[in-house]
């Protein structure tokens, strides 16, 4: 090999590797534009949560917990049901997304769809492509023109109560959820549990 050829093949490899690092450094710098992101929503969160009193809106505040997990995660859609506790049906009580008026207020079976299998197992799942998974149920896509592509649902539970169910759906740029994601989810879950029982806590002294 001629000292010309030695000195392109170096100088091609030098590029390569120019150009992977520019990828990663890109990759590096928008996930720490993301954890930033993820830490300010929850920090607000959680402050939210430990003041609440008589006059807070419940419902308001699901929301915004609800609006949080979706920009955290990066989900196009989302949902959280609490759970009936007379006839153990969840309901979708806030939604965000495509079908949320229509959605609002509809009520799942006990053990239906995905969902009902968090609801029931009381742990958190990845759904990477929900219409290959025998726990998905088609009746809510159907009813609604709508399609989920991938799930991440985690139950929401304070001490041993089970208050309902929070999940994402499909993640933006067709990409996968992850651990990461579902850690994220988690920790919003247990907010919106403490929320849900400061708040039941405050009706009953009413």
């Amino acid at each position: 090999m001629t000292l010309v050829n030695e000195v392109r093949g170096t100088m091609h490899f030098l590029q390569q590797e120019n150009s992977r690092l520019s990828e990663e450094n890109n990759y590096l710098q928008s996930e720490v534009v993301r954890l930033r992101l993820i830490l300010r929503n929850l920090g607000s969160l959680q402050e939210i949560a430990t003041h609440i009193n008589a006059r807070t809106d419940v419902m308001q505040l699901l929301d915004r917990i609800l609006q949080a997990s979706l920009e955290s995660i990066g989900a196009e859609d989302g949902s959280l049901l609490l759970q009936d506790p007379e006839t153990n049906e969840l309901v979708f009580v806030v939604v965000r997304g495509a079908v949320r008026e229509q959605l609002t207020g509809h009520r799942i079976p006990p053990g239906e769809g995905i969902a009902g299998y968090v609801a029931e197992t009381r742990q958190p799942i990845i759904i990477a492509n929900a219409q290959l998974d025998q726990r998905f149920s088609p009746r809510v896509d159907l009813a609604f023109n709508f399609k989920t592509r991938s799930v991440l649902a985690s139950p929401i539970i304070h001490g041993s109560d089970l208050k309902g169910v929070i999940q994402v759906l499909n993640k933006r740029n067709r990409q996968e959820f992850n651990d990461t994601d579902m850690m994220i989810l988690n920790l919003v879950a247990q907010l919106a549990g403490d929320a849900i029982a400061r708040a039941e806590l405050f009706s009953e002294e009413a």
